[in-house]
């Protein structure tokens, strides 16, 4: 009997023994399975920080290449403005280069144009003319129509009413001015007084002959007209000079036409007029230089 009760007790402990491991294992278990999912969730956090890090990276470097694309692009943008206004620069002075030479373009007996020369800018300038004149005369080239109307508008606040005679005239409509002079009052005469076909400055688009209405003849008493004085005094102003003047035929080859101006632009127009001078000097002036 006692037997029996020591083997009843001796089984209660193994079982109790057994029951504590159990226990045990499985507090082990199940802290591990804790650890894997701590380590496992750190591992993750660890990938997506560095997800997070190289996406912000790519971001950057792709918000770095935009940028620098961006000040590329400006760089560029500046570049191409810089060239274009350096472009339009140069061709702002080759521009004015070409206007001055085609305004001091030297046309007489030693230098004519050619038959076919013909000014592609002429204009009608809204001024007075001499009775009903023919439209293809009353034409300039248009810096020196514009000059003009200047010219005559301050000519008009001095109570002086200027006409326009004859502007642009083209290579065979000179031919029919010669003859006709040549016909009227001789070839000796229309030597003097009239340019032969291509030697004429009525080609150029930059020549008007003018009177006023106090005086609307085209000769030297034109000269005694208060038109005149006031022309000779103020037409350089608009860019205009005296193309033939007095006492200078042996330079000009025509004689003393009080009636016949020229546009040169007003630096040119006013250098020559203040000093007395002719196209032709001015011209070989600057050539020497």
């Amino acid at each position: 009997m006692r037997n029996i009760k020591e083997k009843k007790r001796i089984l209660r402990r193994v079982n109790f023994i057994v029951i504590i491991v159990i226990i045990l294992c499985t507090m082990q278990i199940t802290s591990n399975k804790y650890n894997r999912s701590l380590e496992s969730k750190k591992i993750q956090i660890v990938k997506e920080n560095k997800n997070n890090s190289n996406k912000n990276n790519n971001q950057q470097t792709v918000k770095n290449k935009s940028n620098n694309k961006n000040n590329n692009d400006s760089k560029d943008d500046s570049k191409n403005n810089n060239q274009e206004i350096t472009k339009n620069e140069s061709n702002s002075k080759n521009n004015k280069k070409q206007n001055l030479k085609q305004n001091l373009l030297l046309v007489n007996r030693e230098n004519k144009l050619d038959e076919d020369y013909f000014p592609r800018d002429l204009t009608v300038p809204n001024v007075r003319f001499l009775g009903n004149r023919n439209f293809q005369i009353k034409r300039l080239r248009r810096v020196a129509s514009e000059a003009l109307e200047n010219l005559f508008q301050e000519a008009k606040k001095e109570n002086i009413t200027l006409l326009g005679v004859s502007g642009y005239r083209n290579y065979n409509y000179q031919i029919n001015v010669y003859n006709n002079s040549v016909h009227r009052n001789g070839k000796e005469h229309a030597d003097k007084y009239v340019a032969q076909p291509g030697s004429s400055e009525h080609q150029t688009g930059l020549a008007m002959d003018i009177v006023s209405t106090e005086y609307i003849n085209l000769d030297e008493d034109f000269v005694n007209t208060k038109a005149y004085k006031w022309l000779k005094e103020n037409c350089y102003k608009y860019g205009f000079i005296i193309r033939y003047p007095e006492e200078k035929e042996y330079i000009t080859g025509y004689k003393f036409e009080p009636w016949h101006i020229r546009y040169v632009g007003v630096e040119v127009a006013t250098e020559i007029m203040n000093r007395g001078i002719t196209l032709e000097e001015y011209l070989q002036e600057i050539k020497g230089k």
